[in-house]
């Protein structure tokens, strides 16, 4: 039989417990904050006061979209061309002028604008390609004064 001693619990070793506890929390913390930083993407509005004070004139220019009936609707076309079909309740989807501001999601590539062309029948296809990936379609139809906005994700 051999006679070995229990080493006492001390205050050293509680202490090399505590640091090393939290030292892998704030370790962790770090590195989740960093990644949380280098994938953000910016903010939705730069002063949410001035936001505010514009609601309701939002909310007017959605109601009197919304009275219009028309819809678009955006899809890839050929050779990464993006293809909008606009839908003024049977009227066509003509003599409309169309643009885009197509936006990364995360803001990882600068804005692109695009402008459309008639296909004669109501829809519209882009004069300029869209890369491949996933975009952020911010579309405008106006046609005389009445204006149309909408947003469509784009794969």
């Amino acid at each position: 039989m051999s006679n070995q001693t229990a080493k006492p619990f001390t205050g050293y070793h509680m202490a090399a417990i505590l640091i090393g506890f939290f030292g892998i929390v704030i370790a962790v913390n770090i590195y989740m904050a960093k990644v949380a930083v280098g994938t953000f993407g910016g903010t939705v509005v730069d002063n949410s006061y001035v936001a505010s004070q514009q609601y309701n004139e939002w909310l007017a220019e959605a109601d009197k979209e919304a009275k219009l009936g028309w819809t678009v609707a955006a899809a890839r076309a050929a050779g990464d061309k993006v293809r909008l079909i606009v839908d003024d309740n049977g009227a066509a989807g003509l003599n409309f002028v169309v643009s885009a501001k197509a936006e990364h999601p995360l803001g990882r590539t600068p804005e692109r604008m695009l402008q459309f062309a008639s296909q004669g029948d109501g829809s519209y296809v882009s004069r300029e390609a869209l890369p491949a990936g996933r975009w952020l379609l911010r579309v405008e139809v106006k046609r005389a004064s009445d204006r149309y906005r909408m947003v469509a994700d784009i794969q």
